[in-house]
């Protein structure tokens, strides 16, 4: 059955538990809350309201449960596959908890940092810098995207290699349950063995389960040095031969091993003002390598030296750079970050967000390319990102002079293409991004019966009216909106 809006009577309760200013109706103060950041979901909503606590969280999702009133968890509305975006019928209210941002509790000795679900990552990252330890779950979004949908998403980025999703690097939560129940897991033990994980359940859960108000994050000491080296690669097997090296040589310690193609680092000199090649002549595919750790600075030079001249006699890298300064380190990074972000000003772009084992990366790459090419002849494949940890964005740029809307038009089409090749290298066709609304309804393609019907049964138990977050993760079939 269609789920009809919440009354005026309704919208007046809900607000009143954040006060008018923390609930917005109008279209103009609301719009910033239901546009997905790609344009690609605008969706409209009852009302978005910012709550400032725990406990007005709460007395929220008791209202909705009592109504039946839908409520989309929204934290920096950063994500990527449209989870935290309400659909356009409008009768769902957003809840944005960007004013649930305080640092609760910092604790060097054990390592932790208490957080609210609002507080913004590179915050996080900041306050673990101030007390010399390292929160390091690290993203291209992190000066705007928020731990609770970082958690409820199960981010990924640049440092899964070596640290993890953010699933490792949680501890506790605190959440409120779709009746207005509030779970206080904030418990910092790493060891507890009393039963079901339930901090398990809602981390990659993107808010259809309960929503995230506070976690326990785990910290690590600062590394005492880094290098980055800049390393021009024949392919991208030769790259995936090159990160066993160099984490053999290096005593495990590559915490960045990110590849792009040339047509990659090409979109960033051409649209990047100021960026710089940072090796001399034009080369098939790059690395960027980081090696972390150590116990003084400077230390790490020479290990990523005998990488380098390893990897060079090994015939698995052509040239290289190391950075000499963290500015230059940052520079490189840069390239990396500023790849996703400029890959618009080549046209449309077809994106995909997929891992297969590491192992099966080179064959992968290959055949996607091929398969690409073959669908749409000329367009131009960016395979890039996380190879260390099997993720690769595998987006797909519009032919040259193409017309943008049909091709963005072939989405699905490309997707189908592209997941088959990914589920027959036994990948995920969502490494780091989620499900939410752009992938739901591939989940009972890829999910077995009975993997899909423990799904729903969890859903059943903890959200049996189905108001948070419906439509989203779960086959459409099974959970309308």
């Amino acid at each position: 059955m269609t789920r009809p809006a919440p009354s005026a009577a309704t919208l007046d309760r809900l607000a009143a538990v954040v006060g008018e200013r923390h609930a917005l109706r109008g279209g103009d103060d609301m719009a910033p809350y239901l546009v997905e950041q790609r344009n690609r979901y605008f969706g409209k909503a009852a009302m978005v309201l910012r709550p400032g606590s725990t406990e007005e969280v709460s007395r929220l999702l008791k209202i909705a449960s009592e109504t039946g009133t839908a409520i989309v968890p929204q934290g920096g509305n950063t994500g990527l596959v449209g989870a935290q975006t309400p659909f356009e019928h409008g009768r769902e209210v957003v809840l944005s908890l960007g004013r649930m941002n305080r640092i609760r509790a910092i604790d060097p000795l054990d390592n932790t940092i208490t957080v609210d679900a609002g507080c913004i990552l590179a915050t996080v990252q900041a306050e673990a810098d101030r007390v010399d330890r390292l929160f390091p779950l690290s993203l291209g979004a992190e000066g705007s995207c928020q731990i609770g949908g970082n958690l409820s998403s199960n981010a990924g980025g640049i440092g899964v290699l070596a640290y993890g999703n953010a699933r490792n690097l949680v501890l506790g939560l605190e959440v409120v349950l779709a009746d207005g129940r509030i779970w206080d897991g904030l418990r910092a033990l790493r060891k507890d063995n009393t039963g079901y994980d339930l901090r398990d359940l809602f981390v990659g859960a993107e808010g259809t389960l309960g929503i995230i108000t506070g976690a326990v994050l785990r910290l690590l000491p600062k590394p005492r040095d880094t290098a980055t080296a800049f390393i021009a690669v024949p392919s991208p097997a030769a790259a995936v031969a090159l990160l066993s090296l160099a984490s053999e040589i290096s005593g495990n310690r590559v915490t960045g091993f990110e590849l792009m193609p040339r047509f990659g680092l090409d979109i960033v000199l051409r649209h990047v003002d100021g960026a710089r090649d940072p090796i001399a002549g034009e080369h098939p595919w790059y690395v960027l390598m980081e090696l972390s750790g150590g116990e003084a600075e400077g230390v790490l030079r020479g290990p990523c030296e005998t990488v380098l001249e390893a990897g060079l006699e090994h015939e698995l890298v052509i040239d290289a750079t190391i950075a000499e300064s963290k500015a230059q380190s940052d520079a490189f990074w840069y390239i990396r970050f500023a790849l996703a972000e400029f890959q618009k000003f080549e046209g449309g772009s077809i994106k995909h967000d997929v891992s297969v084992p590491v192992s099966r990366m080179p064959d992968f790459i290959e055949e996607g390319c091929t398969a690409a090419i073959d669908l749409i002849p000329g367009c131009r494949p960016l395979p890039f990102g996380h190879i260390g940890d099997g993720n690769v964005h595998f987006n797909i740029s519009q032919p040259v002079g193409a017309d943008t809307q049909a091709f963005l038009g072939r989405w699905e089409e490309m997707n189908d293409v592209i997941h088959s090749l990914v589920l027959s290298h036994n990948g995920s066709i969502s490494a780091e991004h989620g499900i939410g609304r752009m992938k739901s309804h591939m989940m009972a393609a890829i999910k077995s019966p009975v993997e899909l019907d423990l799904m729903r049964g969890l859903k059943r138990l903890f959200d049996p009216g189905n108001i948070l977050n419906p439509g989203k993760l779960l086959p459409p079939e099974d959970d309308r909106p």
